[in-house]
Protein backbone atom coordinates (compact mmCIF):
# COMPACT_ATOMS: atom_id res chain seq x y z
CA UNK A 1 0.00 0.00 0.00
CA UNK A 2 2.87 2.38 0.75
CA UNK A 3 4.19 1.87 -2.76
CA UNK A 4 0.77 2.61 -4.31
CA UNK A 5 0.37 5.74 -2.24
CA UNK A 6 3.83 7.04 -3.08
CA UNK A 7 3.44 6.25 -6.78
CA UNK A 8 0.36 8.47 -6.82
CA UNK A 9 1.41 11.05 -4.24
CA UNK A 10 4.98 11.89 -5.26
CA UNK A 11 4.13 13.13 -8.78
CA UNK A 12 1.28 15.14 -7.25
CA UNK A 13 3.61 16.62 -4.68
CA UNK A 14 6.10 17.63 -7.36
CA UNK A 15 3.38 19.24 -9.46
CA UNK A 16 1.66 20.87 -6.50
CA UNK A 17 4.87 22.37 -5.12
CA UNK A 18 5.27 24.36 -8.33
CA UNK A 19 1.96 26.14 -7.66
CA UNK A 20 2.87 27.94 -4.40
CA UNK A 21 6.37 28.39 -5.83
CA UNK A 22 4.76 30.34 -8.65
CA UNK A 23 2.76 32.43 -6.19
CA UNK A 24 5.86 33.08 -4.11
CA UNK A 25 7.86 34.10 -7.20
CA UNK A 26 5.09 36.44 -8.36
CA UNK A 27 4.96 38.13 -4.96
CA UNK A 28 8.74 38.18 -4.71
CA UNK A 29 8.99 39.89 -8.10
CA UNK A 30 6.56 42.53 -6.89
CA UNK A 31 8.18 42.66 -3.43
CA UNK A 32 11.50 43.74 -4.90
CA UNK A 33 10.05 46.59 -6.92
CA UNK A 34 10.14 50.12 -5.58
CA UNK A 35 6.47 50.31 -4.57
CA UNK A 36 4.70 47.91 -2.20
CA UNK A 37 1.34 48.48 -3.95
CA UNK A 38 2.38 45.95 -6.61
CA UNK A 39 2.35 43.21 -3.95
CA UNK A 40 -1.19 44.14 -3.04
CA UNK A 41 -2.25 44.39 -6.68
CA UNK A 42 -1.08 40.86 -7.51
CA UNK A 43 -2.52 39.54 -4.22
CA UNK A 44 -5.93 41.09 -4.92
CA UNK A 45 -5.95 40.07 -8.56
CA UNK A 46 -4.97 36.52 -7.63
CA UNK A 47 -7.65 36.47 -4.93
CA UNK A 48 -10.33 37.31 -7.49
CA UNK A 49 -9.12 34.58 -9.83
CA UNK A 50 -8.93 32.14 -6.94
CA UNK A 51 -12.57 32.90 -6.26
CA UNK A 52 -13.47 32.38 -9.93
CA UNK A 53 -11.25 29.44 -10.82
CA UNK A 54 -11.36 27.58 -7.54
CA UNK A 55 -15.11 27.81 -7.91
CA UNK A 56 -14.65 25.51 -10.88
CA UNK A 57 -12.39 23.21 -8.88
CA UNK A 58 -15.39 20.91 -8.54
CA UNK A 59 -14.67 19.81 -12.11
CA UNK A 60 -11.32 18.37 -11.13
CA UNK A 61 -12.58 16.79 -7.91
CA UNK A 62 -15.79 15.26 -9.20
CA UNK A 63 -14.10 14.06 -12.38
CA UNK A 64 -11.38 12.22 -10.46
CA UNK A 65 -13.98 10.53 -8.24
CA UNK A 66 -16.30 9.51 -11.08
CA UNK A 67 -13.50 8.30 -13.33
CA UNK A 68 -11.68 6.37 -10.58
CA UNK A 69 -14.86 4.50 -9.70
CA UNK A 70 -15.65 3.66 -13.34
CA UNK A 71 -12.02 2.65 -13.87
CA UNK A 72 -12.35 0.32 -10.88
CA UNK A 73 -15.41 -1.20 -12.54
CA UNK A 74 -13.59 -1.34 -15.93
CA UNK A 75 -16.45 0.62 -17.51
CA UNK A 76 -14.47 2.48 -20.17
CA UNK A 77 -17.50 3.93 -21.94
CA UNK A 78 -18.36 5.85 -18.79
CA UNK A 79 -14.69 6.72 -18.31
CA UNK A 80 -14.77 8.60 -21.63
CA UNK A 81 -18.16 10.18 -20.98
CA UNK A 82 -16.74 11.48 -17.71
CA UNK A 83 -14.09 13.28 -19.75
CA UNK A 84 -16.48 14.72 -22.33
CA UNK A 85 -18.97 16.16 -19.83
CA UNK A 86 -16.55 18.24 -17.72
CA UNK A 87 -14.59 19.43 -20.78
CA UNK A 88 -17.79 20.67 -22.42
CA UNK A 89 -18.71 22.54 -19.26
CA UNK A 90 -15.17 23.90 -18.87
CA UNK A 91 -14.88 25.47 -22.32
CA UNK A 92 -18.41 26.89 -22.13
CA UNK A 93 -17.77 28.47 -18.74
CA UNK A 94 -14.40 29.89 -19.83
CA UNK A 95 -15.89 31.63 -22.85
CA UNK A 96 -18.74 33.00 -20.73
CA UNK A 97 -16.26 34.51 -18.27
CA UNK A 98 -14.45 36.31 -21.09
CA UNK A 99 -17.74 37.73 -22.38
CA UNK A 100 -18.78 38.88 -18.88
CA UNK A 101 -15.35 40.09 -17.74
CA UNK A 102 -16.31 43.74 -17.20
CA UNK A 103 -19.38 43.15 -14.99
CA UNK A 104 -17.43 40.45 -13.13
CA UNK A 105 -14.51 42.79 -12.44
CA UNK A 106 -16.85 45.64 -11.42
CA UNK A 107 -18.57 43.45 -8.85
CA UNK A 108 -15.28 42.00 -7.60
CA UNK A 109 -13.59 45.34 -7.00
CA UNK A 110 -16.76 46.80 -5.50
CA UNK A 111 -16.68 44.03 -2.89
CA UNK A 112 -12.98 44.48 -2.09
CA UNK A 113 -11.91 47.44 0.05
CA UNK A 114 -8.44 48.53 -1.09
CA UNK A 115 -6.44 51.62 -1.92
CA UNK A 116 -7.09 53.31 -5.27
CA UNK A 117 -3.57 52.71 -6.59
CA UNK A 118 -3.68 49.02 -5.67
CA UNK A 119 -7.06 48.65 -7.37
CA UNK A 120 -5.83 50.31 -10.56
CA UNK A 121 -3.00 47.83 -11.00
CA UNK A 122 -5.19 44.91 -9.90
CA UNK A 123 -7.76 45.77 -12.58
CA UNK A 124 -5.03 45.82 -15.20
CA UNK A 125 -3.89 42.40 -14.00
CA UNK A 126 -7.46 41.05 -14.14
CA UNK A 127 -8.31 42.14 -17.69
CA UNK A 128 -5.21 40.44 -19.07
CA UNK A 129 -5.40 37.18 -17.16
CA UNK A 130 -9.14 36.62 -17.76
CA UNK A 131 -8.42 35.46 -21.31
CA UNK A 132 -6.81 32.33 -19.88
CA UNK A 133 -10.19 31.20 -18.47
CA UNK A 134 -11.04 28.45 -21.02
CA UNK A 135 -7.58 26.90 -20.72
CA UNK A 136 -7.44 27.12 -16.92
CA UNK A 137 -10.84 25.52 -16.33
CA UNK A 138 -10.28 22.82 -18.97
CA UNK A 139 -7.01 21.88 -17.25
CA UNK A 140 -8.98 21.22 -14.05
CA UNK A 141 -11.13 18.67 -15.88
CA UNK A 142 -8.18 17.03 -17.63
CA UNK A 143 -6.18 16.80 -14.41
CA UNK A 144 -9.07 15.16 -12.60
CA UNK A 145 -9.49 12.65 -15.42
CA UNK A 146 -5.81 11.66 -15.36
CA UNK A 147 -5.90 11.24 -11.56
CA UNK A 148 -9.02 9.09 -11.83
CA UNK A 149 -7.15 6.90 -14.30
CA UNK A 150 -4.53 6.34 -11.57
CA UNK A 151 -2.00 8.43 -13.50
CA UNK A 152 -0.48 11.34 -11.60
CA UNK A 153 2.65 11.56 -13.71
CA UNK A 154 0.94 13.31 -16.62
CA UNK A 155 -0.62 16.02 -14.36
CA UNK A 156 2.86 16.43 -12.85
CA UNK A 157 4.41 16.99 -16.28
CA UNK A 158 1.67 19.46 -17.21
CA UNK A 159 1.81 21.38 -13.93
CA UNK A 160 5.59 21.62 -13.87
CA UNK A 161 5.71 22.81 -17.48
CA UNK A 162 2.90 25.35 -16.95
CA UNK A 163 4.33 26.82 -13.77
CA UNK A 164 7.92 26.87 -14.95
CA UNK A 165 6.80 28.58 -18.16
CA UNK A 166 4.81 31.02 -16.04
CA UNK A 167 7.80 31.82 -13.85
CA UNK A 168 10.15 32.27 -16.80
CA UNK A 169 7.70 34.43 -18.73
CA UNK A 170 6.95 36.56 -15.67
CA UNK A 171 10.67 37.06 -15.07
CA UNK A 172 11.15 38.11 -18.69
CA UNK A 173 8.23 40.53 -18.67
CA UNK A 174 9.03 42.08 -15.27
CA UNK A 175 12.82 41.96 -15.03
CA UNK A 176 13.85 42.44 -18.63
CA UNK A 177 10.92 44.26 -20.23
CA UNK A 178 10.21 46.54 -17.26
CA UNK A 179 6.57 45.54 -16.78
CA UNK A 180 4.89 45.36 -13.37
CA UNK A 181 1.76 43.45 -12.32
CA UNK A 182 0.60 43.28 -15.95
CA UNK A 183 3.75 41.28 -16.78
CA UNK A 184 2.82 38.63 -14.23
CA UNK A 185 -0.71 38.42 -15.70
CA UNK A 186 0.60 38.06 -19.26
CA UNK A 187 2.99 35.31 -18.17
CA UNK A 188 0.07 33.40 -16.62
CA UNK A 189 -2.07 33.81 -19.73
CA UNK A 190 0.52 32.38 -22.11
CA UNK A 191 1.51 29.57 -19.74
CA UNK A 192 -2.07 28.32 -19.33
CA UNK A 193 -2.60 27.82 -23.05
CA UNK A 194 0.78 26.14 -23.32
CA UNK A 195 -0.41 23.71 -20.63
CA UNK A 196 -3.73 23.03 -22.38
CA UNK A 197 -2.02 22.14 -25.65
CA UNK A 198 0.40 19.87 -23.82
CA UNK A 199 -2.45 18.15 -21.92
CA UNK A 200 -4.41 17.44 -25.10
CA UNK A 201 -1.31 16.08 -26.80
CA UNK A 202 -0.56 13.72 -23.87
CA UNK A 203 -4.22 12.65 -23.71
CA UNK A 204 -4.12 11.58 -27.35
CA UNK A 205 -0.62 10.09 -27.08
CA UNK A 206 -1.28 7.82 -24.08
CA UNK A 207 -5.06 7.34 -24.05
CA UNK A 208 -6.03 7.56 -27.69
CA UNK A 209 -6.99 3.87 -27.62
CA UNK A 210 -9.82 4.66 -25.18
CA UNK A 211 -11.53 7.03 -27.62
CA UNK A 212 -13.17 4.05 -29.35
CA UNK A 213 -15.21 3.43 -26.19
CA UNK A 214 -16.86 6.85 -26.38
CA UNK A 215 -20.60 6.60 -26.99
CA UNK A 216 -22.25 9.96 -27.50
CA UNK A 217 -25.69 8.44 -27.01
CA UNK A 218 -25.11 8.07 -23.26
CA UNK A 219 -23.79 11.63 -22.85
CA UNK A 220 -27.34 12.86 -22.22
CA UNK A 221 -28.45 9.97 -19.96
CA UNK A 222 -30.80 11.68 -17.50
CA UNK A 223 -29.86 9.68 -14.40
CA UNK A 224 -26.13 10.03 -15.03
CA UNK A 225 -26.49 13.77 -15.72
CA UNK A 226 -28.51 14.19 -12.55
CA UNK A 227 -25.80 12.46 -10.54
CA UNK A 228 -23.10 14.52 -12.32
CA UNK A 229 -24.75 17.84 -11.51
CA UNK A 230 -25.75 16.80 -7.99
CA UNK A 231 -22.20 15.89 -6.97
CA UNK A 232 -20.77 18.93 -8.73
CA UNK A 233 -23.31 21.19 -7.02
CA UNK A 234 -22.31 19.94 -3.56
CA UNK A 235 -18.59 20.21 -4.28
CA UNK A 236 -19.15 23.66 -5.77
CA UNK A 237 -20.83 24.84 -2.57
CA UNK A 238 -17.99 23.30 -0.55
CA UNK A 239 -15.39 25.01 -2.75
CA UNK A 240 -17.27 28.31 -2.68
CA UNK A 241 -17.12 28.32 1.12
CA UNK A 242 -13.37 27.69 1.04
CA UNK A 243 -12.81 30.46 -1.48
CA UNK A 244 -15.04 32.80 0.52
CA UNK A 245 -12.96 32.18 3.64
CA UNK A 246 -9.62 32.79 1.92
CA UNK A 247 -10.92 35.74 -0.10
CA UNK A 248 -12.41 37.26 3.04
CA UNK A 249 -8.99 36.88 4.64
CA UNK A 250 -7.33 38.91 1.88
CA UNK A 251 -10.15 41.46 1.64
CA UNK A 252 -10.05 42.18 5.38
CA UNK A 253 -6.26 42.37 5.21
CA UNK A 254 -6.63 45.03 2.50
CA UNK A 255 -8.96 47.05 4.72
CA UNK A 256 -6.24 47.15 7.40
CA UNK A 257 -3.85 49.01 5.10
CA UNK A 258 -1.26 48.25 2.44
CA UNK A 259 1.36 47.08 4.94
CA UNK A 260 -0.80 44.43 6.64
CA UNK A 261 -2.14 43.38 3.24
CA UNK A 262 1.44 42.71 2.14
CA UNK A 263 2.24 40.94 5.44
CA UNK A 264 -0.77 38.62 5.38
CA UNK A 265 -0.38 37.92 1.67
CA UNK A 266 3.23 36.82 2.15
CA UNK A 267 2.53 34.77 5.29
CA UNK A 268 -0.41 33.06 3.60
CA UNK A 269 2.11 31.64 1.12
CA UNK A 270 3.42 29.44 3.95
CA UNK A 271 -0.04 27.90 4.28
CA UNK A 272 -0.37 27.53 0.52
CA UNK A 273 3.00 25.82 0.24
CA UNK A 274 2.07 23.25 2.90
CA UNK A 275 -1.43 22.76 1.52
CA UNK A 276 -0.26 22.00 -1.98
CA UNK A 277 2.31 19.52 -0.69
CA UNK A 278 -0.06 17.58 1.59
CA UNK A 279 -2.63 17.75 -1.21
CA UNK A 280 -0.40 15.30 -3.07
CA UNK A 281 -1.54 12.66 -0.58
CA UNK A 282 -5.11 13.92 -0.84
CA UNK A 283 -4.99 13.34 -4.60
CA UNK A 284 -3.63 9.85 -3.98
CA UNK A 285 -6.58 9.35 -1.63
CA UNK A 286 -8.99 10.38 -4.41
CA UNK A 287 -7.55 7.85 -6.85
CA UNK A 288 -7.31 4.96 -4.38
CA UNK A 289 -10.64 5.57 -2.65
CA UNK A 290 -12.46 5.85 -5.97
CA UNK A 291 -10.84 2.73 -7.36
CA UNK A 292 -11.47 0.61 -4.25
CA UNK A 293 -15.03 1.92 -3.96
CA UNK A 294 -15.73 1.10 -7.60
CA UNK A 295 -14.23 -2.38 -7.33
CA UNK A 296 -15.94 -3.11 -3.99
CA UNK A 297 -12.66 -3.70 -2.10
CA UNK A 298 -13.57 -2.29 1.33
CA UNK A 299 -10.60 -3.95 3.06
CA UNK A 300 -8.10 -2.21 0.81
CA UNK A 301 -9.99 1.05 1.33
CA UNK A 302 -9.61 0.88 5.12
CA UNK A 303 -5.93 0.04 4.79
CA UNK A 304 -5.40 2.97 2.42
CA UNK A 305 -7.06 5.38 4.86
CA UNK A 306 -4.71 4.35 7.70
CA UNK A 307 -1.60 4.69 5.57
CA UNK A 308 -2.69 8.01 4.09
CA UNK A 309 -3.11 9.53 7.54
CA UNK A 310 0.31 8.27 8.57
CA UNK A 311 1.92 9.97 5.60
CA UNK A 312 -0.08 13.17 6.05
CA UNK A 313 0.84 13.39 9.73
CA UNK A 314 4.51 12.89 8.94
CA UNK A 315 4.47 15.73 6.41
CA UNK A 316 2.73 17.97 8.97
CA UNK A 317 5.39 17.34 11.62
CA UNK A 318 8.16 18.06 9.10
CA UNK A 319 6.64 21.38 8.08
CA UNK A 320 6.03 22.41 11.67
CA UNK A 321 9.73 21.98 12.41
CA UNK A 322 10.80 23.84 9.25
CA UNK A 323 8.50 26.79 9.96
CA UNK A 324 9.54 26.92 13.60
CA UNK A 325 13.23 27.13 12.74
CA UNK A 326 13.39 29.00 9.44
CA UNK A 327 10.20 31.07 8.96
CA UNK A 328 12.05 34.39 9.15
CA UNK A 329 14.71 33.26 6.69
CA UNK A 330 12.08 32.07 4.19
CA UNK A 331 10.18 35.34 4.53
CA UNK A 332 13.39 37.25 3.83
CA UNK A 333 13.66 35.50 0.48
CA UNK A 334 10.18 36.70 -0.45
CA UNK A 335 10.62 40.41 0.24
CA UNK A 336 13.37 42.87 1.07
CA UNK A 337 10.97 45.59 2.23
CA UNK A 338 12.04 46.41 5.83
CA UNK A 339 8.59 47.73 6.81
CA UNK A 340 6.89 44.53 5.72
CA UNK A 341 9.52 42.32 7.39
CA UNK A 342 9.21 44.18 10.68
CA UNK A 343 5.40 44.14 10.63
CA UNK A 344 5.39 40.36 9.99
CA UNK A 345 7.21 39.35 13.18
CA UNK A 346 4.18 39.36 15.57
CA UNK A 347 2.29 36.94 13.33
CA UNK A 348 4.91 34.31 12.51
CA UNK A 349 3.74 31.94 15.27
CA UNK A 350 0.44 31.35 13.45
CA UNK A 351 2.10 29.70 10.46
CA UNK A 352 3.88 27.25 12.79
CA UNK A 353 0.47 25.96 13.93
CA UNK A 354 -1.03 25.48 10.48
CA UNK A 355 0.49 22.11 9.42
CA UNK A 356 -0.54 20.06 12.49
CA UNK A 357 -3.94 21.73 12.72
CA UNK A 358 -4.91 21.33 9.06
CA UNK A 359 -3.45 18.11 7.61
CA UNK A 360 -6.41 15.87 8.51
CA UNK A 361 -8.80 18.14 6.59
CA UNK A 362 -6.80 17.64 3.41
CA UNK A 363 -6.57 13.86 3.73
CA UNK A 364 -10.29 13.49 4.52
CA UNK A 365 -11.12 15.73 1.56
CA UNK A 366 -9.33 13.35 -0.79
CA UNK A 367 -11.06 10.31 0.68
CA UNK A 368 -14.53 11.87 0.47
CA UNK A 369 -13.90 13.08 -3.10
CA UNK A 370 -12.86 9.59 -4.22
CA UNK A 371 -16.04 8.16 -2.74
CA UNK A 372 -18.07 11.05 -4.24
CA UNK A 373 -19.54 11.59 -0.75
CA UNK A 374 -20.31 15.15 -1.71
CA UNK A 375 -23.17 15.87 0.71
CA UNK A 376 -20.96 15.30 3.75
CA UNK A 377 -18.16 17.43 2.26
CA UNK A 378 -20.62 20.25 1.67
CA UNK A 379 -22.06 20.06 5.18
CA UNK A 380 -18.64 19.97 6.83
CA UNK A 381 -17.54 23.08 4.99
CA UNK A 382 -20.77 24.95 5.75
CA UNK A 383 -20.34 24.19 9.46
CA UNK A 384 -16.70 25.30 9.46
CA UNK A 385 -17.38 28.50 7.52
CA UNK A 386 -20.71 29.73 8.88
CA UNK A 387 -20.52 28.51 12.48
CA UNK A 388 -16.76 28.78 13.09
CA UNK A 389 -14.80 31.04 10.75
CA UNK A 390 -16.95 34.18 10.53
CA UNK A 391 -18.20 34.17 14.16
CA UNK A 392 -14.66 33.72 15.51
CA UNK A 393 -13.35 36.60 13.40
CA UNK A 394 -16.06 39.10 14.34
CA UNK A 395 -16.13 38.14 18.02
CA UNK A 396 -12.34 38.38 18.44
CA UNK A 397 -11.68 41.38 16.18
CA UNK A 398 -12.15 44.06 18.87
CA UNK A 399 -9.56 42.34 21.06
CA UNK A 400 -7.09 40.79 18.63
CA UNK A 401 -7.04 42.99 15.52
CA UNK A 402 -5.15 41.27 12.69
CA UNK A 403 -4.64 38.20 14.91
CA UNK A 404 -8.39 37.58 14.69
CA UNK A 405 -8.01 36.68 11.00
CA UNK A 406 -5.37 34.09 11.79
CA UNK A 407 -7.31 32.65 14.73
CA UNK A 408 -10.41 32.29 12.56
CA UNK A 409 -8.39 30.57 9.83
CA UNK A 410 -6.77 28.12 12.26
CA UNK A 411 -10.09 27.11 13.85
CA UNK A 412 -11.72 26.87 10.41
CA UNK A 413 -9.09 24.34 9.29
CA UNK A 414 -9.35 22.40 12.54
CA UNK A 415 -13.15 22.22 12.31
CA UNK A 416 -13.01 20.79 8.80
CA UNK A 417 -10.80 17.90 9.86
CA UNK A 418 -12.85 17.11 12.95
CA UNK A 419 -16.26 17.25 11.25
CA UNK A 420 -15.18 15.10 8.30
CA UNK A 421 -13.61 12.61 10.70
CA UNK A 422 -16.89 12.31 12.60
CA UNK A 423 -18.83 11.79 9.36
CA UNK A 424 -16.41 9.25 7.85
CA UNK A 425 -17.59 6.06 9.60
CA UNK A 426 -21.07 6.32 8.14
CA UNK A 427 -20.23 7.98 4.83
CA UNK A 428 -17.05 6.14 3.83
CA UNK A 429 -15.84 3.30 5.99
CA UNK A 430 -19.21 1.57 6.49
CA UNK A 431 -20.53 2.43 3.07
CA UNK A 432 -21.06 -0.44 0.65
CA UNK A 433 -18.70 0.04 -2.26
Amino acid sequence: MNRRILQLAVPNIISNVTVPLLGAVDLALMGHLDNKVYIGAVALGSMIFNFIYWGFGFLRMSTSGFVAQEFGRRNFAQVMINLARPLTLAFSAGLLLIILQFPVSSIAFWLVDSGQEVETYARQYFHIRIYAAPATIALYALTGWFIGMQNTRIPMIIAVCVNMANIILSLVFVRWLGMHSEGVALGTLLAQYTGLLLALFLLHRYYGRFFRFYDGRIFWNSLALSRFFSVNRDIFIRTLCLIAALSFFTAKSASMGDTLLAVNSLLLQFFMFFSYLVDGYAHAAEALTGRFTGSGNSGALRTAVRYLFAWGGGIAVLFTIVYLLWAEAILGLMTSNPEVLSASEPYLFWIVLIPIISFSAFIWDGIFIGATASVQMRNSMLISTVLIYFPVYYLSLPFLGNNSLWLALILFLFSRGVSLGLMAPGAILKKKA
